[in-house]
């Protein structure tokens, strides 16, 4: 699939690279048009391969697969963190690889394919995104509730409850918040995100990956 450069570009440019050359346009109004585009893609998909769930569980499930944790997860899967064009700062402070701009650059993405291609090829292109998720019952629970999915791994594994540190940047209206979790004798990582919880979240589905391919005797990265 090929993508108009321009249309790529604006989608892969974060507010802070934007603001560093002169206010040049950025990738956030690709990103509220991808949003849409991907809730619409995940609610139809949802929505014709489960017909036994209700609206309340069929409402989870897309939740997991649009919020900025699974979105990110994808992002990662694909590499695009070394695409995204970042300002100094915020590339120094390990931008490439912060949850929210990884999921925000996704959606602009969707949005930008979406503009040159039309609504069926965006819509195929979120439907391979999730794939990995939908492919992976034990994954996608994961997706939905990390902290809870890696409390009971903990339980499972005879290991004491996952333990959270969660500190801050940035100004008060533009914190970032990085969440570590350490799980005695089973796994630590790290994750980041706009709220403590979604911190939190970011880290519990690391840790639940990493713990779960060292089970099955992959390598997996730490961090």
């Amino acid at each position: 699939m090929s993508i108009d450069p321009e249309l790529l570009e604006l989608a892969l440019t974060h507010r802070s690279y934007a603001y560093e050359h002169g206010g040049i346009p950025n990738n956030e109004r690709l990103e509220f048009l991808g949003d849409s585009i991907l809730g619409q893609a995940v609610t139809v998909k949802l929505y014709r391969d489960y017909p036994r769930l209700d609206e309340g569980e069929l409402a989870k499930r897309r939740a997991s697969l649009v919020s900025s944790v699974a979105l990110a997860e994808v992002a990662r899967g694909i590499g695009l963190g070394a695409y995204v064009l970042l300002g100094r700062g915020e590339f120094q402070s390990g931008g490439a690889d912060k949850s929210s701009i990884l999921a925000d650059t996704v959606e602009a993405i969707i949005g930008a394919v979406y503009l040159d291609a039309g609504g069926d090829v965006a819509t195929a292109l979120v439907l391979r995104l999730i794939e990995p998720l939908l492919d992976d019952p034990d994954r996608f629970g994961a997706a939905m509730d990390p902290k809870t999915s890696l409390q009971e791994l903990a339980a499972h594994n005879d290991a004491p409850p996952p333990q959270y540190l969660v500190t801050d940047t940035g100004p008060d209206h533009n914190k970032t918040f990085h969440a570590t979790v350490i799980v005695e004798g089973l796994v630590t990582a790290s994750g980041e995100g706009t709220s403590k919880k979604n911190a939190e979240m970011a880290a519990a589905l690391k840790a639940w990956s990493m713990a779960n391919a060292d089970r099955s005797g992959a390598r997996a990265p730490r961090g």
